[in-house]
């Protein structure tokens, strides 16, 4: 761990107590884990508090963890995480927080930390099915509004449910099922004799 990570790991732990995980380090940012009860106060303090003052939320990304690791990972389905980027301090800190549940994921909003969570839990809810509670407006944003399902789950089949064609009959879009077989596609290496060859 650099100096730079070790001064932000120690301030995160004189700050937040128990109410976060131990931080890790990987290639160089640090993350911690916090319960989905505590995400929002949480937050709060790591913007406000001027030990660690992070004013700006880069991103948020929902995950799947139910194949993770061939199965090692033993943990809740669902997690959402969120990336920080203090400019006073120069620091990134990722947070990671789990749904409780997984068959119907929920974890509290963040947007009245940081605004622009908005579309980032909007997207977090419509690839994952992740709920975000107290979000003012939660709908899909870059699927259909009439599309199945979650498409970034584990378990989402790669041809999706549903497919969209115009009918010349009806001279309409419509949706039916799926009518693609399932099929694995190789593809065809053609190798010449002498591909590379300096003569």
């Amino acid at each position: 761990m650099t100096a730079k990570t070790q001064a932000l790991v120690a301030a995160l732990s004189s700050v937040l107590g128990d109410k976060a995980g131990p931080a890790t380090e990987a290639l160089g940012e640090v993350t911690i884990v916090v319960a989905a009860r505590d995400l929002e106060p949480v937050m709060r303090t790591l913007r406000d508090r001027p030990q660690l003052r992070f004013e700006s939320l880069i991103d948020v990304c929902g995950v799947d963890y139910s194949a993770y690791g061939d199965g090692a990972h033993a943990g809740p389905r669902f997690a959402v995480v969120y990336h920080l980027l203090s400019f006073a301090n120069n620091w990134r800190l990722r947070v990671r927080t789990f749904a409780d549940d997984d068959a119907f994921p929920v974890v509290p909003t963040v947007i009245d930390v940081w605004p622009c969570a908005n579309w980032y839990e909007r997207e977090a809810f419509d690839l994952y099915g992740v709920m975000f509670s107290g979000h003012p407006d939660l709908r899909r944003i870059l699927t259909d509004y009439g599309f199945i399902g979650h498409p970034f789950r584990k378990d989402f089949p790669v041809s999706g449910h549903v497919e969209v064609r115009y009918d010349p009959e009806q001279k309409r879009v419509i949706y039916q099922p799926v009518t693609i077989e399932p099929r694995e596609n190789t593809p065809r290496i053609i190798r010449e004799q002498h591909y590379a060859d300096p003569d």
